[in-house]
C-alpha cells in the first residue's frame, strides 16, 4: 500500500478539510484529493462525508483511522531511530524556544556554536507553545517547565529571572511607584494567559487584578516593545532587559521572579552525534 495515500488520509482526518491537510503536507489540494480518492478506491470503502466545507469521517473511516494512527506512530518512531543513528556532525538541528529566548538568548550562543561546529545548520522555532519533540516539531527544546514525557531526555540549566520594568516616559506621566500599594492603580502590560500572570504577581504580594492589564499580547517580544513604548509596567526577563537602556526597574527591592530553564530532546535523538553536540553545547552555555 502506498504510504503517501495513508499519510493523505491521516492528515485529512486530523485537520477536517482538504485545504488544511494540503498545507500541512505541502501539497496542492487537487493532489491531496486524488490521493484520498485513490485510497478509497483501493480499499473499496467511503472514508469521508462532505458536510458543508468540512469533511467528516464515515463509520468505516473512523474504524480504519485507529489502525492508520498506529502506522503513523510507527513511521515517526522509524524516523527518530534513523535520526538517532546518524553519526555525522553536519546537518540540520531544529531548536525551539520562546520568542524572547530566541531573540535575546540564542543568537550569541549560536554564533559560538558556529565556531565550534561550522558544519551544523540551525533552525530556530520561536514559539511560546511547547513544541512536540515526539512529532519532530523540534530536535531540541528550551522550556520553562520540566518535561514529563518518559521518552524525553531533560537537563536543568541555570535559572533565569524577571523583574518589573517600565519606560521613563510612563513613570514621568504616572509617577514612580515607591511601595507595593502604589501598583494597585498602575497600568500593566500582559502576555499570554493574563489570569496566570495575575495569580503569579499576587503570590508575590502585588495588589493587581486583570483590570490593571490595559494591553496584552501573545508574544513576550511584543509585550516588551509595549513596555518600551510606555504603555505600562511589564515583567521582563533579565536577558532582554539588559539589552535595552530605555527601560528601568520598578521597585528594585522586590525579589525577582524565577524562570526555570530546561533542555529537552528525544531519547533516541540524544544518540545522534550532531544533536548530542548541540544539546551539550546549549547546556554548557545556558549553565
Amino acid at each position: 500500500m502506498d504510504w503517501n495515500l495513508i499519510r493523505a488520509f491521516l492528515a485529512t482526518a486530523d485537520s477536517g478539510s482538504l485545504s488544511a491537510a494540503a498545507r500541512q503536507l505541502g501539497l496542492t489540494q487537487p493532489t491531496l484529493s486524488r490521493q484520498v480518492a485513490a485510497l478509497e478506491g483501493s480499499l473499496g470503502v467511503l472514508l469521508f462525508d462532505r458536510v458543508g466545507r468540512s469533511l467528516v469521517l464515515t463509520p468505516s473511516g473512523r474504524e480504519l483511522l485507529v489502525h492508520v494512527r498506529r502506522m503513523g506512530q510507527a513511521a515517526e518512531q522509524m524516523m527518530l531511530a534513523a535520526s538517532g543513528q546518524a553519526q555525522s556532525v553536519e546537518g540540520l538541528v531544529k531548536i525551539s524556544a520562546s520568542d524572547i529566548v530566541a531573540a535575546y538568548v540564542l543568537p550569541p550562543i549560536l554564533r559560538a556554536l558556529r565556531e565550534r561546529a561550522p558544519g551544523i545548520r540551525v533552525e530556530v522555532v520561536a514559539s511560546n507553545a511547547l513544541s512536540d519533540i515526539l512529532r519532530r516539531e523540534a530536535d531540541i527544546a528550551i522550556r520553562h517547565v520540566r518535561p514529563d514525557q518518559p521518552d524525553l531526555v531533560a537537563r536543568r540549566c541555570r535559572d533565569s529571572a524577571a523583574h518589573l520594568y517600565a519606560a521613563p516616559s510612563y513613570l514621568n506621566q504616572r509617577g514612580t511607584p515607591a511601595e507595593l500599594g502604589d501598583l494597585a492603580a498602575a497600568d500593566f502590560v500582559g502576555f499570554l494567559r493574563v489570569e496566570e500572570l495575575v495569580a503569579a504577581l499576587r503570590e508575590q504580594g502585588l495588589p493587581v487584578s486583570a483590570e490593571n492589564f490595559r494591553c496584552t499580547a501573545n508574544s513576550f517580544v511584543v509585550a516588551l516593545e509595549m513596555v518600551r513604548q510606555g504603555l505600562g509596567i511589564g515583567v521582563v526577563q533579565r536577558e532582554a532587559a539588559e539589552r535595552h537602556d530605555d527601560i528601568v526597574p520598578v521597585l528594585p527591592q522586590l525579589e525577582p521572579f524565577p524562570i526555570p530553564v530546561w533542555l529537552a530532546t528525544h531519547a533516541e535523538l540524544h544518540t545522534s552525534r550532531r544533536i548530542r553536540l548541540v544539546f551539550d553545547f546549549l547546556a554548557e552555555m545556558l549553565g
